[in-house]
């Protein structure tokens, strides 16, 4: 099989079950950027290094942003039987995730700049795309229909990916970056 098929070429793309719509369709925008945040991902699996006990959950998310893409990939009424749609179940699980990762980092005093291990700050560029992906899906929403549960599936993977950040680079022994406000002329 080609990699090109030549059929997009015209500006065209196609969606899950044959439906050609422009390639700046919002759809096509918002599972594009769920394709970018799956590639940083991916980026950050090149960085972690001796902390591959990491690595697992990220491939596990790199095939749920797939499932994402797929979802987004395909409206709801055209759901087939191969089409998993995600669901609170998918929300929960985020959740609990986080919470078993928080429960062993110390508690936040301070805002965290992005930064500290290179894979702590691949993480922080993630999660700022899955959010600008999560715009992107209640932007489509206003226009098409699009399973609810896929933003708020990306809402929670951004918080999840903040805290991997942090779990990360307390891992690695690295502090986060912590912000520093802007000192007054009275300072």
């Amino acid at each position: 099989m080609k990699i090109y098929t030549r059929t997009g070429d015209e500006g065209m793309t196609a969606l899950y079950g044959g439906e050609r719509v422009p390639k700046d369709a919002r759809r096509v925008e918002a599972y594009g950027t769920v394709d970018e945040a799956n590639a940083l991902l991916g980026v950050v699996r090149t960085h972690l290094d001796d902390l591959s006990v990491f690595d697992g959950l990220l491939s596990g998310l790199q095939s749920a942003l797939f499932d994402v893409g797929a979802d987004l990939a395909t409206p709801e009424s055209r759901y087939r039987a191969n089409i998993v749609p995600l669901g609170a179940a998918d929300v929960a699980g985020l959740e609990r995730v986080i919470d078993r990762l928080e429960a062993d980092l110390p508690p936040l005093h301070a805002f965290i700049l992005p930064g500290g291990h290179p894979a702590a700050a691949s993480l922080h560029h993630a999660r700022t795309v899955v959010r600008r992906a999560e715009r992107r899906v209640v932007e489509l929403s206003h226009f098409e229909e699009a399973n609810p549960q896929v933003a708020a599936y990306l809402n929670r993977l951004s918080d999840l990916l903040f805290v991997l950040a942090r779990a990360v680079n307390a891992a690695a022994g690295v502090r986060d970056p912590q912000w520093q406000a802007r000192k007054t002329a009275s300072d």
